[in-house]
């Protein structure tokens, strides 16, 4: 495969316009977890443009690296870099998403083409993403995986096994990225069950880790860049901390966002809040 510095960019993944077909998607299908899918788009946007390879653009060619996503709930920011690669189109997806024979589903579904993992049954998205890395390793491949985890997630006991596996078998051409937003479906992450340091958890795990802003594009850039070019041959994680509902003042840090289906009303004033955003 082309090596990761030397791979074409994509520069249309503005976290501004996934946003916006994020909102649509919602509005359209009268769907929640838009808070959950907003708190990843940067990530997202960061690692279809600069990270993660598809030959020929390829969704299922078989020397590509897997984005696992096991948050699957936050599907629709991984929908909305879909379309940008050209995978979904607005007229069959966007406008009909999650209505009556549309092909995308509430949660991540691997028989999309690009999702990698059916998830949303939470926990078990990673662990399939250990397994792939544990595969391409015995094949002696270049390939990766990034496997995008909630900080709420790692309540699940598999995280944790899947993660001992993989510093067992000194699985580098993993990488875990947590969305740290601090919310879970029931509340504040530190509410229901408090993890104190994630870093430091996953250290002692046997993970290479780094923390870093979730928004800021240039900083996960870097850090990504920086923990695939290491030497070490433990696993990566990558603690992303993130604003729950970002890039919408009225939704953020707000967990009725996670649930909250968008009146006409609010996706107007959504959309309003966006675009003063990008002009202010």
């Amino acid at each position: 495969m082309t090596p990761l510095n030397s791979w074409p960019q994509n520069d249309t993944f503005d976290p501004r316009s996934l946003r916006e077909t994020v909102l649509a998607m919602a509005r359209a299908g009268n769907t929640g977890h838009v808070g959950c899918a907003f708190s990843i788009v940067e990530i997202m946007a960061v690692l279809y443009r600069s990270f993660v390879r598809y030959p020929g653009g390829d969704p299922r060619h078989p020397d590509r690296d897997y984005l696992v996503l096991s948050k699957g709930h936050g599907v629709m920011a991984q929908y909305a870099c879909m379309r940008e690669m050209g995978w979904l189109n607005d007229k069959e997806h966007i406008e009909r998403y999650f209505g009556d024979g549309s092909d995308l589903m509430g949660l991540s579904d691997s028989r999309t083409p690009g999702l990698e993992v059916s998830s949303g049954s939470l926990g078990h998205g990673f662990s399939v993403g250990v397994g792939i890395a544990e595969g391409l390793r015995r094949r002696g491949t270049d390939q990766r995986v990034f496997a995008i985890v909630g900080d709420g997630e790692l309540n699940e006991g598999p995280i944790w096994e899947g993660m001992l596996f993989a510093s067992h078998n000194k699985l580098s051409n993993l990488m875990m990225i947590v969305d740290a937003n601090g919310f879970q479906a029931m509340g504040r992450t530190d509410d229901v069950m408090g993890l104190g340091s994630i870093r430091q958890k996953l250290e002692s795990f046997g993970f290479e880790t780094a923390d870093v802003d979730g928004h800021d594009q240039g900083a996960l850039e870097a850090t990504i860049h920086a923990l695939i070019n290491s030497d070490s041959p433990r696993p990566k994680a990558l603690v992303a901390k993130t604003t729950k509902g970002k890039g919408v003042p009225f939704m953020e840090h707000d967990n009725q966002w996670h649930y909250r289906h968008l009146s006409a009303q609010d996706y107007e004033a959504s959309i309003d809040a966006l675009r003063a955003e990008a002009t202010s």
